[in-house]
């Protein structure tokens, strides 16, 4: 298994926007969908119901052989804005 590098600007804005580590970890190894990005960089989004409200986190990563690495990540409520129907 992959393992999963936050680097350190990440982990600030995780802890200030409240997003835990264990739900990004979530969103990366179970996502709902993974997108690409317009730099070419992977975005796996996974929906949560938090509080009576869902919300959309979207973790931007770049994934090598052995692990991957979260850029940044966040939460919306504009959760039709960014899913893909396919």
């Amino acid at each position: 298994m992959k393992s999963i590098n936050i680097i350190q600007l990440a982990r600030k804005k995780l802890a200030r926007r409240k997003i835990s580590e264990n739900m990004v970890s979530e969103a990366l190894l179970k996502p709902d969908q993974i997108i690409k990005s317009h730099s070419e960089r992977d975005i796996a989004q996974k929906k949560y119901m938090l509080g009576d409200k869902e919300y959309l986190l979207r973790v931007v990563y770049e994934e090598y052989e052995r692990e991957y690495v979260v850029i940044t990540a966040y939460l919306t409520s504009q959760i039709s804005r960014y899913w893909e129907e396919k």
